[in-house]
């Protein structure tokens, strides 16, 4: 239960770390996208295997999560005093917010126009059992059926003519 609910948070931070840069470009670094991932990771492995942390393992997750939330913390408050007033100033406001969600928006859109355009190209045609081809008889100059003329079949037995030598 404890290592399911870690886990979920890990996956909310990293994904937040993850989103950093396109929503506060400010307070990014280049490798915040790393730090993310790994982030991601560890709470994809507190998910799928909290059922083998029990008891000094757990203990151990517990203590590697405070001690990952007090360093994020202590970084994200070096980065905020980095910044100049009039940046933090913008990062106060909504409309900044909105802004970046905006855009971040339009980037998922155009990713998923992408992804959905390759999709199309790599699908094959879908081929149904009708084929495209109409069959018609070809239709005589009489309206009634004409019936079929006997075909001249070779028959086993010897004729006269063969059978005198």
């Amino acid at each position: 239960m404890l290592a399911t609910l870690s886990g979920d948070v890990c996956l909310l931070f990293g994904l937040a770390l993850l989103l950093l840069p396109l929503l506060a470009v400010e307070l990014s670094r280049p490798r915040d996208g790393v730090w993310g991932a790994v982030v991601l990771l560890l709470g994809l492995v507190l998910v799928t295997s909290s059922d083998r942390l029990r008891g000094a393992p757990m203990l151990a997750v517990l203590c590697g999560g405070l001690l990952i939330s007090r360093l994020s913390a202590e970084v994200g408050q070096a980065r905020w005093r980095a910044l100049s007033d009039e940046e933090q100033a913008r990062l106060r406001s909504v409309d900044h917010w909105l802004t970046g969600l905006r855009q971040l928006g339009s980037a998922a859109g155009g990713l998923s126009e992408g992804l959905g355009g390759m999709a199309k190209q790599l699908k094959p045609a879908g081929k149904s059992g009708v084929s495209g081809k109409k069959w018609v008889r070809p239709e005589s100059d009489d309206k009634e059926p004409t019936e079929p003329t006997p075909s001249i079949e070779p028959s086993p037995e010897p004729s006269e003519s063969e059978g005198e030598d």
